[in-house]
């Protein structure tokens, strides 16, 4: 078998990382870990290289190529296909507000979620007997507070107000898309 269709996007996806340029985002990083589960055998290295060349692209090029991409994996990887499909709109969210690139690297991962967690269970990992809720309640709270010390920065904090300026105005279209026009009743 040959290249999937998007396989140009090969060379797009060496430059991107060539110049630094790589976003990651919880979804489609799952999504990237839930095609190559379904054991997708010599196509899985070129389909991962389309998959993160896609990100890279605006947002309507990106989502075009990979409904593109899961189409061609419909054939002959169903299920690769469906997991490729499931929240494919909402892996693009960070790449539609068109955010700065540091804000972007910020939100695109999980890593701002996981590390207080992480440190939660470092902090927790070796109590043996909990005696009830409350002291659950207590350790895990004590944990938290002290996980952040450890805290740093979050890279792009700058450009928070793009960030919420982009979030109200897609708040406002979507209540103006579910107000009903009185003009039309």
């Amino acid at each position: 078998m040959g290249l999937p269709p998007g396989g140009e996007l090969l060379s797009r996806a060496h430059i991107l990382h060539s110049l630094g340029n790589k976003r990651k985002c919880p979804g489609h990083v799952a999504n990237i870990q839930g095609v190559g589960e379904h054991r997708l055998p010599e196509e899985l290295a070129a389909v991962k290289s389309v998959m993160k060349a896609a990100y890279g692209l605006p947002w309507q090029e990106g989502l075009a190529r990979l409904k593109k991409q899961a189409d061609w994996l419909e054939t002959h990887y169903p299920g690769a296909a469906a997991s490729l499909r499931e929240g494919l709109e909402e892996t693009f969210t960070i790449n539609r507000l068109e955010l700065s690139p540091t804000l972007r690297r910020c939100l695109g991962t999980t890593n701002i979620i996981e590390s207080p967690y992480a440190g939660v269970r470092l902090r927790t990992n070796r109590v043996s007997r909990w005696r009830d809720g409350q002291m659950v309640l207590r350790w895990v709270a004590a944990a938290f507070l002290e996980t952040e010390k450890n805290f740093r920065g979050i890279q792009g904090y700058r450009d928070f107000w793009m960030l919420k300026a982009k979030l109200e105005n897609e708040v406002a279209l979507d209540s103006k898309k579910r107000q009903p026009n009185l003009c039309q009743l």
